[in-house]
């Protein structure tokens, strides 16, 4: 039998420096709490910690004094894989829901996350340092390598205005034909084989005629209804993004 990819009996930390063998690494003093105080680790606990960049890492917890804590890096446990070229752009949703939608697009392979404001958009705002820490918090849990990228956000208007013809959008509409959204994406699989991936999420308002019309105008883009029912939508994201995985992303490419 084959040793399991992941090991999730460990404690799992990202840490925003270099990591190599023998490196120490001084912790923050959020880090230091939850480690220390919430977690209560003891000196010399073991865990494992990741940066995005130079895989992940087997470490030692070394405990100095009542409030300096740090990592001493030991082992090199797996080298560290390119993110999925997906982008995950969405109209922003309101507090709990969004940090939702965040977790939930990273545990998707989502590579890029960038709010979108739309004409219905439900929120004016988007907190993106919120985003990134939900983002980490998603891949400490999940054995993901990399942190996703967090997007400055843009209206609607001015992202078709600069699109890359490149990359194949998907975005979701409620008023698409209702048809099987697999066959959809498969119809289109050999036409736009390769093509980076992007998927649009809108307001739950929908898109107004004018922005549809904006969206059907931009090159290779793709129209797709997620079926009879109007979803939420954090749960049309991950219905979305699951799709775009299975019909053309990572999970239909790899073995």
């Amino acid at each position: 039998m084959s040793a399991p990819r992941y090991d999730f009996t460990s404690h799992r930390l990202f840490v925003d420096s270099s990591l190599h063998q023998d490196a120490r690494v001084d912790l923050d003093a959020s880090q230091s709490n939850y480690l220390r105080n919430v977690l209560r680790l003891p000196d010399g606990a073991g865990l494992l910690t990741f940066n995005g960049r130079d895989g992940e890492w087997r470490a030692r917890l070394s405990l100095s004094g009542r409030k300096i804590v740090s990592l001493i890096i030991q082992d090199l446990v797996r080298v560290q894989e390119p993110g999925c070229d997906l982008h995950y752009l969405f109209a922003p949703l309101k507090h709990a829901r969004l940090d939702y939608m965040v977790q939930k697009a990273v545990e998707m392979g989502a590579g890029v996350l960038r709010p979108v404001f739309t004409r219905r958009a439900q929120a004016e705002r988007v907190n993106l340092d919120r985003m990134r820490a939900n983002a980490i918090e998603a891949a400490e849990q999940c054995g993901i390598l990399t942190i996703p990228e967090i997007a400055t956000s843009a209206r609607l208007e001015a992202l078709l205005s600069a699109w890359d013809a490149s990359r194949l959008l998907i975005f979701c509409d409620e008023n698409a034909p209702v048809r099987d959204p697999l066959e959809a994406m498969r119809d289109v699989a050999s036409a736009e084989a390769g093509r980076p991936l992007a998927v649009l999420i809108g307001p739950e308002g929908g898109f107004d005629p004018q922005e549809r019309a904006a969206l059907l105008a931009t090159p290779h883009v793709l129209r797709l209804s997620l079926g009879p029912r109007i979803l939420r939508a954090d749960t049309a994201a991950v219905a979305a993004l699951a799709l775009a995985q299975a019909a053309l992303g990572d999970w239909r490419r790899r073995t």
